[in-house]
This record gives C-alpha cells, sequence and structure tokens, in this order.
C-alpha cells in the first residue's frame, strides 16, 4: 500500500464504528496528519451530531499544526447545511494545505462541490484513493441517493434439505435451524441496519420480537406487510422495545410489483437500509423483482420431512464460513 492508501484504509477501519448509528448520513472516516504522525482522527456521530471531519479536527490538540497537516476522508466533504455545518469550511478555516479523499459524494448536494470549493481555496486535493473500497463501504448511502431505495439486503436459515420451516408445529415460535452463535450474528446485524422487514405470515407462525436482544445497539424499525390488518396488537412486533410500520392496503397497491413499492415508500422514510427475514413469499417477492442488493443465508444440520422451501434465487457468491455446524454463504446480486 501507498502511504496515501494506509491512511485511507484507517479511514474505513474506523468508519465501521458508525454502523447502524448515522443514518441516513453516510458512516464517514477521518484521519489527520502532520509529519508522518496521525494527529487526530474520528467518524460520523449519530444521526444529527458531528461529522467525521468534525470529530477529527476536534481531536487535535494543537490546532495550529493543522495548517501543514494533511486530512484524509472516506467520502467528499460536505458542502451543504444540514443538521450541522458544512464540513469543507471547517478545513478551509483550519487552512489545511491536502486534502485526500476515498470517493466522490455523488449526492446531488454535494456531487463535487466540495472538492471544487477547497480547490478554490488553494487546498491541494487528491480524489480516488481506494476508490473502490470505499464505495464498497458506502453501499447503504450510495444506493439510497442514487437508486432511490434502501439497500436491501435477504436473510434465511433453511435445513440441509432445503426447508425453512416445518409444515406444522406445537407453538407458535421460531423453530430454530441453526445455532445460538448464528442468531447472536443476525441480531448483530439486524444492529447495523435501519429497518427489519417481515410478512404477515412470519408474525403469525412465529411471533417475533424482532429485535436485538443478544447484542447491544440501536433497535431497527420494524416493517410489517399486514395486508388486510389481521394482526393483533398482541404480537410482539407491536411491543414498545422499537418502532413499527405496518405495511397494508392502506399503503400499498397488491395488484402491482409489491416490492418496489416498499421500496419507494422506505426511501420516502430516509430508511436507508432493510435487512429482510421472511417468510418465504416476501423473500421471494423481492427476488422475483429483482429487488435485492445481498443475500445471508445459513445452512443447518437439521432436516425437515416437509414444510416451506427455502426461496429460489441466483448471485454471485462471495463468502463461505462455518459457524459451528452451521455454514453460512453471502451472495451479491449479480
Amino acid at each position: 500500500m501507498t502511504t496515501h492508501e494506509t491512511y485511507i484504509q484507517r479511514c474505513i477501519d474506523i468508519a465501521k464504528n458508525g454502523l447502524g448509528n448515522t443514518a441516513p448520513n453516510p458512516m464517514v472516516g477521518c484521519v489527520i496528519v502532520h509529519e508522518g504522525k496521525i494527529i487526530g482522527e474520528g467518524y460520523t456521530s449519530a444521526y444529527g451530531g458531528n461529522h467525521a471531519e468534525v470529530n477529527a479536527i476536534n481531536a487535535v490538540s494543537d490546532k495550529t499544526v493543522l495548517s501543514a497537516a494533511s486530512l484524509y476522508v472516506t467520502l467528499e466533504p460536505c458542502v451543504h447545511f444540514g443538521k450541522t455545518p458544512p464540513c469543507s469550511d471547517l478545513i478551509i478555516k483550519f487552512r489545511i494545505p491536502n486534502v485526500i479523499i476515498g470517493c466522490v459524494d455523488d449526492n446531488e448536494q454535494v456531487a463535487g462541490k466540495g472538492i471544487i470549493k477547497l480547490r478554490q481555496t488553494g487546498c491541494n486535493v487528491t480524489v480516488g484513493v481506494l476508490e473502490t473500497e470505499c464505495k464498497q463501504h458506502h453501499k447503504r448511502f450510495f444506493t439510497f441517493h442514487n437508486k432511490k431505495r434502501p439497500y436491501i439486503i435477504l436473510k434465511w436459515a433453511e435445513t440441509s434439505n432445503g426447508y425453512i420451516a416445518p409444515s406444522t408445529k406445537d407453538k407458535k415460535e421460531p423453530v430454530w435451524i441453526t445455532n445460538m452463535f448464528s442468531r447472536q450474528l443476525v441480531h448483530k446485524w439486524r444492529s447495523e441496519e435501519q429497518a427489519i422487514l417481515v410478512g404477515t405470515t412470519t408474525v403469525t407462525e412465529d411471533n417475533p420480537c424482532l429485535t436485538i436482544r443478544d447484542w447491544t445497539g440501536k433497535q431497527p424499525i420494524r416493517i410489517v406487510i399486514d395486508r388486510q390488518h389481521k394482526l393483533l396488537k398482541k404480537h410482539a412486533v407491536f411491543n414498545s422495545d422499537a418502532e413499527t410500520i405496518i405495511m397494508s392496503e392502506d399503503t400499498i397497491n397488491f395488484s402491482l410489483p409489491v416490492a418496489a413499492q416498499i421500496a419507494k415508500l422506505l426511501h420516502a422514510r430516509d430508511i436507508n437500509s432493510v435487512i429482510i427475514e421472511g417468510g418465504a413469499k416476501t423473500l421471494q417477492t423481492f427476488i422475483d423483482e429483482n429487488l435485492w442488493d445481498e443475500a445471508r443465508v445459513f445452512t443447518g444440520k437439521s432436516m425437515f420431512n416437509n414444510g416451506t422451501k427455502a426461496p429460489k434465487f441466483s448471485g454471485k457468491l462471495i463468502s463461505e464460513a462455518f459457524i459451528l455446524n452451521d455454514i453460512l454463504k453471502q451472495y451479491v446480486n449479480n
């Protein structure tokens, strides 16, 4: 790695500390270097708080050296007023002479304007260092702004013979296919996304809470498809642990493509990522409309004689791992 790449990689690494908390803002990482040493670094605070550049500058004890420092950041500094003032103005205020940027922010409110503003004040700006890695890191943010929908993750667990649920069961609760460590990982994933979505059957058959219990973090917004308002307030998704949004005939025309309408409604609510956990019909709906970005599929050792078959899809396998006896395969949409 070059020197620039090393520091941008550090920006990416620390930016991940904001995962699950910054949305709908991007989780940016920033590092400030003077004479070959990091003198300040920061990542985006929870939504409404400081941006990464502000936190990094605030972390520098001797502000006088900023006029001879280099600032590294995963995403182009903003130029517009939102919850906080423009980061580009702060960089200019402290006369930081060198700014190295991972990738351009193609949100129309920025879209190169931050780079132009910095250069107009005499700042030496370098753009495109570890650009692919930075774009991948900001995948939720870019999907939200470029495709006008959330970043969509599909998740399910299936038996070794391809079922996600048995045909019959004794209680209205989940029949676990995976082990406790796989289930804990799912709770971690929930904490990283803005919302979690399921269909009516999942709620009536499993009565899930759809919250984080085996992990710490921000509770995702629960999105439930309930076409005819069949669900009862006694169901766990209506408890006070997290917000719940119902998608019914009042908000969706079920004679038209459903997934596209849901994606549009979530975008309108500033939800930039959602993890879809079932059931099979809901998952297959998003697959058939080609509205998904990642699929995370667990395969357990157990077998059902019959039941609900796992969704059918085609994607590019990017990783495969064992979690004790469970197999986790992760795919991206081609």
